[in-house]
């Protein structure tokens, strides 16, 4: 735990160390929901429909703007390759690189979500269904895209790589919280889409750090 919790503070204080990398792919979230007003319709019946498709869109390609640096500034500065051969759990290690991935990218879109929500006309039921569902999601999000970005940490253009690897594995994902954000708008139940996301993120959080640390692996002693 004490490895875990300090590998966790160094990735965070790293990433606020450079704003720029955690604020570009939020203004770019904010710029794809607040664009689309203007290029589909100012209506607000109109806008609250597509809006979960909409917000889903963004934050996918928001959170897939960010993959390519949750190794990449380890890896070129050779601390990937003393953590490799450091003799300490490459397990947690990736837990602990994800996680703080996660509280500077996916937690400020949680955050934002009110925000969002009222600038497209959502109900206020349907603000916190997205809420929820993103909560559950962008953990998975990271989780997933990590396993891309160990893979490619030590290849140029290597964001793109992690956009081809993981975006077929995040289409169930987007598909079960949009479908939960409709069931919202429509009164019906979403206990069970509530279950499914939390199925996919434990079922995430087991096999996902095992596969980042055997990529991480891969990649330096290539």
């Amino acid at each position: 735990m004490t490895f875990f919790l300090a590998a966790m503070a160094r990735d965070i204080r790293l990433h606020l160390r450079s704003p720029q990398d955690i604020l570009n792919p939020l203004v770019f979230f904010l710029v794809v929901i607040s664009l689309f007003p203007l290029g589909v319709s100012p209506s607000p019946g109109q806008l609250s429909a597509i809006a979960p498709g909409v917000i889903w869109a963004a934050a996918l390609l928001a959170t897939l703007m960010s993959m390519d640096l949750m190794f990449r500034s380890d890896f070129e500065d050779g601390s990937l390759e003393q953590m490799v051969g450091s003799g300490q759990s490459m397990v947690v290690l990736s837990l602990a690189k994800v996680l703080a991935h996660w509280l500077v990218s996916g937690l400020p879109l949680i955050l934002l979500m009110p925000v969002v929500g009222l600038l497209l006309f959502l109900p206020f039921d349907v603000i916190v269904t997205m809420a929820v569902s993103l909560a559950l999601v962008s953990p998975t999000l990271s989780l997933l895209g990590g396993i891309g970005a160990a893979l490619t940490v030590g290849l140029e253009r290597g964001g793109l790589l992690v956009t081809i690897l993981v975006l077929p594995l995040y289409v169930p994902v987007l598909v079960l919280a949009t479908a939960m954000a409709g069931a919202s708008m429509t009164g019906l139940p979403i206990q069970g889409y509530i279950y499914w996301l939390a199925a996919i993120l434990l079922l995430a959080i087991s096999l996902a750090p095992l596969a980042i640390a055997a990529g991480l692996r891969i990649s330096v002693e290539r």
